[in-house]
């Protein structure tokens, strides 16, 4: 059944990371149920409501439980249980609302802060990733996804691969990015394949990332592993400085939200066309230069 499940999300094009966190929640469900010698496809809405009342006795976050039965829906659709679905619909709706009292908002770096993270991280591979991250705006699935043909650079482009989270698959780098990626490139070698590798010489996994992230963090005094999610590094504050940075310096809104992959939310966007030569030169205008 997860086997099948995992088949039909990959033929969805969700990311790789996407489908292993839904794969591994729905996976949690099912050894629950089985734990309760509860048959998955007879799943009834207390049965959900205990699991709900067990993974709340973990004290986890509003934004976690919804992922959890986000996947245990995904599930139920996929398997054609349509019962099951709207019974998680409903309990989705009524017990899993985020309030802000839950949240937290990511670490806000400066430029000076960037520019330190770069400049103490000496390893050519985590050099080349953080400021991947940092110039670009791009997911750590997105980075991790990257083979060395998704870069060119002359053009100073990368050719993402298709997610559903992403409307737009290519993004900018400038010229310290370029830099990086080159030598990297020189160290990596440049045969094709995986852009990021381990040191098996495998592609690089989401664990290897988030632990070079958070060295990173570490040395320039900007991760707590201890502390809350605003003082926590990874790569997700990498695409909000990004985000904010570009802002900051005056790019337009729409063209920061293109560079992003941000799905159209206004029905006017449809009819404006945004030509990606522009995009470039406002990208080169307004990125931030780290001095490195």
């Amino acid at each position: 059944m997860i086997e099948k499940f995992a088949a039909d999300l990959a033929l969805r094009r969700l990311s790789n990371g996407h489908i292993s966190a839904t794969v591994g929640r729905a996976r949690a469900w099912l050894a629950w149920c089985s734990a309760h010698q509860i048959a998955p496809e007879a799943a009834r809405r207390e049965d959900f409501l205990a699991y709900l009342r067990e993974r709340q006795s973990l004290h986890l976050k509003s934004e976690t439980l919804k992922k959890d039965f986000g996947a245990i829906a995904a599930l139920y659709d996929f398997l054609g249980c349509s019962g099951q679905v709207a019974e998680l619909t409903e309990i989705r709706k009524r017990y899993l609302r985020c309030y802000k009292s839950d949240a937290e908002e990511r670490q806000d770096i400066s430029i000076a802060d960037a520019s330190r993270l770069v400049a103490l991280t000496l390893k050519t591979r985590d050099r080349a990733i953080l400021l991947a991250l940092l110039k670009t705006g791009i997911r750590r699935g997105e980075l991790l996804s990257l083979d060395t043909s998704s870069v060119d650079m002359s053009e100073m482009t990368i050719r993402l691969k298709p997610t559903g989270k992403r409307s737009n698959r290519t993004v900018f780098f400038d010229r310290e990015c370029q830099d990086a990626l080159a030598r990297w490139l020189k160290v990596r070698g440049f045969e094709d394949g995986p852009l990021f590798l381990n040191s098996a010489r495998d592609r690089l996994g989401d664990t290897g990332q988030k632990k070079a992230m958070r060295n990173a963090g570490l040395r320039a005094g900007l991760h707590d592993p201890t502390g809350p999610l605003e003082a926590r590094f990874g790569a997700h504050v990498c695409r909000h400085w990004f985000t904010t940075q570009l802002l900051r310096a005056g790019m337009r809104r729409e063209y920061v939200q293109w560079l992003r992959g941000d799905a159209i939310r206004e029905a006017v966007d449809i009819y404006f066309d945004i030509d990606p030569a522009d995009v470039r030169r406002a990208y080169l205008a307004h990125i931030p230069q780290l001095g490195i």
